[in-house]
Order: structure tokens, then sequence, then C-alpha cells
């Protein structure tokens, strides 16, 4: 499927304002061009995005029901009671877990952790994690990355003498559960003023206000930002305000002195030595804390984030590295499976959603599945599995549909469903299951217009190869940390050429190296274009063409160069 190139031609105003910004700051004007873009107009502003401060953290007691959450927190410990630290099986759910764990470990003895069965519990707080706190005799149970729909597992716990803290980040309802405190910068009634917080972070918050009440030291929760930073590029939520100061500091810790447990998985993913950034995170370390509980349990991704001592830590690591391993196969097999039922579709030109349902589909790897269906077709997809009595599934989306309304829409055909804009998971009854597809499938013939089914590359400049120096790449990562809403930026480069060294490589030759001239280089700049063979022929006859890319640094026995990774590539028809 060929990308639509859309081009972001800066105003007037916006040049001027990005030629200012450079005289001031002594960068690029390209660079200055981009920060114009995401709202950075003053000099102040720009030193402020390139050096974030945690200073600028917000005050946790500004979201509501923080100072009840404390109050509660605080009685616990003063009076000695159990308190059970709950949280989802994802990277967010364990991450956030874990840090809430480790900070309040030094302060009490009676503290344990819980991570449900993704298999035999499902999502969110379940009636055996209830029961698994009564019979351990816990009073008081901090729910984190879920619990903002538990409305009756709440007042189930009530009933057994049990109070809950929830911290979440999904979207409510207009009714929230009866616990002592709900934590949710999306409530209705928030002041908070931001909203796009993750599970981890919302647990952060609450530890940062924990911490203040007490006048305990901000740098005992500093070194735990490694995790927020892990759960930040994970749960791919907006890298701006709160989220970009602690991935920034977080992305430090994991550099400079990561935990055991994580430096345990920076080993097994083979990025020791190596700089890490947000991508390293979401594709390298945070599938493999997922694998935990998508193959086996989520508890054991808890207990090596927890491991104290580098033995134990290497083999909980070598062990989430084995279920990564499986599950990596079995995804290939279930996407496999669903491109098959696809492909009899006689309508699939003309639809505009995709639901699959296999009754034998791991429920641990779905979600994956329905993110390379909406990759490869460009349309929201629903992959749906049998799990106990009911159907189970995982929704993602494309740019402009809101797969959460969508699925909300549907809700009396649900029993149960959370999640976001562009990602949300439900589970219904069998005898429901043709009703929620037709119906998903109108709601998206409805809303889903043509332009939306053609995957989208947003440019952000157009660039001469001569302007991509060193000096460019040092200025360039300032801007770092990508990720949503701070994109690692696109470039543009026209009627570039072989320089006559291009080769194909890899073990099928799918992919080409490339080392390339423009209309105003003498020297070759080096690419490399993943899995676009087809464009060989094109560019072996010294054809110019078009390419799109991101400008990365490559490290090679030692030695660190400049090179365009290659998002996409068009012949020039001048």
């Amino acid at each position: 499927m060929t990308n639509k190139w859309n081009f972001q031609k800066p105003t007037e105003e916006e040049n001027r304002i990005s030629k200012e910004l450079a005289d001031k700051l002594a960068i690029s004007p390209v660079i200055c061009q981009l920060l114009v873009k995401r709202g950075i107009t003053t000099e102040e502003e720009a030193n402020k995005f390139f050096k974030p401060s945690l200073n600028d953290l917000h005050d946790p007691f500004l979201m509501p029901d923080m100072d009840k959450a404390v109050k509660r927190l605080n009685k616990a410990l003063g009076e000695r009671e159990k308190i059970l630290v709950y949280g989802d099986y994802d990277v967010d759910g364990t991450t956030a877990v874990s840090l809430v764990y480790k900070f309040l470990r030094p302060y009490t003895t009676l503290l344990d952790y819980y991570i449900p069965d993704r298999y035999d519990e499902g999502y969110g707080i379940s009636y055996k994690g209830i029961d698994y706190a009564a019979d351990t005799d816990v009073k008081l149970i901090i729910s984190l990355d879920c619990g903002i729909k538990a409305i009756e597992k709440i007042e189930y716990a009530k009933k057994k003498g049990i109070d809950f803290i929830i911290c979440d980040h999904h979207m409510p309802d207009d009714t929230l559960p009866d616990a002592v405190a709900v934590l949710d910068a999306k409530r209705v009634d928030s002041i908070y003023p931001y909203e796009h917080l993750s599970g981890c972070g919302v647990g952060f918050k609450f530890m940062q206000a924990f911490a203040k009440s007490n006048n305990f030291p901000f740098a005992d929760l500093e070194k735990l930002l490694d995790l927020c930073a892990v759960s930040i590029a994970s749960d791919i939520v907006p890298i701006t305000g709160e989220n970009r100061i602690m991935a920034y500091y977080g992305l430090k810790q994991i550099n400079s002195n990561p935990s055991l447990g994580l430096k345990g998985i920076i080993d097994v993913c083979g990025l020791t030595g190596k700089e890490i950034t947000m991508s390293d995170i979401v594709f390298k370390i945070g599938p493999r804390i997922n694998a935990s509980g998508r193959m086996m349990n989520g508890k054991e991704a808890v207990d090596l984030l927890l491991a104290k001592d580098s033995e134990s830590a290497r083999e909980k690591s070598e062990n989430i590295n084995q279920y990564n391993d499986e599950r990596r196969e079995l995804d290939k097999k279930i996407t496999d499976e669903a491109n098959a039922i696809i492909d009899d579709f006689q309508d699939m030109a003309d639809r505009k959603a995709i639901v699959v349902f296999n009754p034998a589909w791991h429920k641990g790897v779905i979600g994956i599945v329905a993110s390379r269906l909406t990759e490869k077709y460009y349309r929201p997809a629903v992959v749906l599995t049998k799990s106990s009595e009911l159907i189970t599934g995982s929704a993602r989306s494309v740019a402009g549909f809101d797969i959460y309304k969508a699925i909300e829409s549907c809700r009396d055909l649900l029993e149960n469903f959370g999640g976001h804009t562009y990602a949300a998971g439900l589970s219904l009854k069998e005898e429901n299951l043709e009703a929620f597809t037709n119906r998903f499938l109108q709601l998206a013939a409805d809303e889903i217009v043509p332009e939306q089914m053609v995957p989208q590359l947003d440019v952000d400049a157009i660039l001469d190869f001569k302007d991509i120096n060193a000096k460019f790449m040092h200025d360039l990562k300032k801007m770092s940390p990508f990720g949503p809403d701070n994109q690692k930026p696109v470039f543009c480069s026209r009627r570039v050429k072989d320089y006559g060294t291009s080769k194909l490589v890899g073990k099928d030759l799918e992919h080409i190296k490339l080392e390339l001239i423009d209309a105003n280089s003498n020297s070759p700049i080096h690419g490399i274009a993943f899995g676009m063979h087809k464009h060989s022929k094109h560019i072996k006859g010294m054809k110019p063409f078009n390419i799109c890319y991101t400008v990365e640094e490559n490290t090679y026995n030692g030695n660190t160069s400049l090179q365009l990774m290659i998002k996409d590539i068009k012949p020039d028809d001048i």
C-alpha cells in the first residue's frame, strides 16, 4: 500500500519566528521550524523543551481525591495494616506495581503485590484477587492501571472490610467506583493540568504526594523514574508535558544506573553499552516485559523488576526472553491465520473495518495481531478469541477513528470494555458476536472516509543532504525523547540518485543498503531501506527518486556515523 506524503509547509509567520529562534539559539533553522510546529515560539520555551526540569512537575494534590488517598495510606502505615499493590499484567501495570511497591518497601514489611492471571481472571480487578487479599488479611488495596470501572468489585471488597485506592488513566464512566479515593486525571471533575499520564505515571504522582506529606526526599522517588519511562514508551501515551519530563529523566536513569531488573532485560536485548532510546523500549524492552503476562503470568515481570541481586535478575530476564521468543512464534502463526480469513472476505475492498474470530487463538497475542492487521490493511481491526465462557478481544484503530467510542456504542452487547482512542479491549457472550460484528462494521462504514484508509506519512521538512551533519544531529537529539505528539521528525529529499554503490542486502535480498547523492552533494550519504527491494531496479538505473526518512546514528565497531532510515521511496516523475 502506497503512503500518502503530507508536507507540513510552514506559514510566513512560522518562518519568521523560526528564523528569530535560530539566531537566538544558534541552532539549525530546520530544527526551529520543528519547534514552532510544536507550539514552541520563544527562547525560554525552547530551553525548557530541550532541558525539562523536575521542578515543573505539577503539584500532585491538584488531582481529585489525592488528599484522601494519602490520608488513607498514612493511616494504613501508622496502624500497621497490610497493603496489597494490585496491577494489570501489561508493561504499564507491572511497572506501576513495581514502582509503588519499591517506594513503600522501606516503610513497611506488611506489603504484598498481585497481578491477575490474563486467562483465569482477565483484565482488571478480579474477585479472585479480592479473595486473596481477604485471605491474607489485607486491609488496603492500591490498584494501578485498572479499577476505574470496577464498581461491583469495589463493593465486594468493602463487604470484606477492604478499602481501595484506585490509580488509573483509562476513561471513566459517569459513575465512579465507591473507593476511598479514585485517582484519574481524566475524571470529568478533574482540574489536574495534565490528563495524559500513564498508569505508572498516576502511581508516581500518588507516591510523590505521599512523599511530600511525610517530608520524604524526592531523590528516593526520582530513582524510580526508569520505570515511568518504560511505561510511557510502552503504553504509547503522548510525550508532552509531565510525560516528557518523566521520560527524559527516566531515560537518564536507564542509561546511567538502571535497576537490576531493567539491567537484566537490557542485557538479554543486546542493548548493553548502547544509548537506550524510547524506540528501544517500545521494540525491545517493553515486549519482553509484556511477554510474561502474555505467555505465563505478569507477576514474573514484577518479580524481575523488583530483583535485589544480579544473579536472580539475569535468570528471570532469560526466562522472560524465552517467553518473548515463544510469543513471536505464536504471533506470526495467528497473524497468518487471520490474514487467511481476510483473504476469504468477498467484499474486502468495500469493508472499512476488520473483525476476525477464532476460538482457538491465544488470548495473550491478539492485541499484537490486531496491530499487525491495522498496519497491513490500514483499517480498524478487532481480533476475537474464546476465553472461558466469553469471547474476548483486542481492537486497534487508524488515525481519525475513535475505536473506544465505537465499541462504547455497542456496550449493550458487551460484558466489559475499556481502553483509549486507538486501542481497546472487550468481552461479550457468543450469542452477541454476530450483532456486535454487524454494528461495529456499520459504524466504521458510516464514519470512515476513504482518505483514512490510506497510510499517511507526515513530512516535517525538506532537506538537502548538505544540511545533514554532526551539528544538525546534535540539535535534532535535543528534541528527544520522541513518541506520540513529539514524533521523530520525518524529512524528505528530492531527486536523489544512487552513487553507484547501493546494493541489495539481507538473507533474501529484501533490503537496500543505499549510498546516495543529491544535486548539491559531492560525497554520498548512507541509508538503509528495509523491505523495499522492489525499488532496486529504478535505483540501480541511476534514475532520480524522492525519499522520506529519519536521521539516525549508526554505531559500528566503535565508530558512529549518520544514516538515513528510509520510510518510503517514490520515483521522481518530474
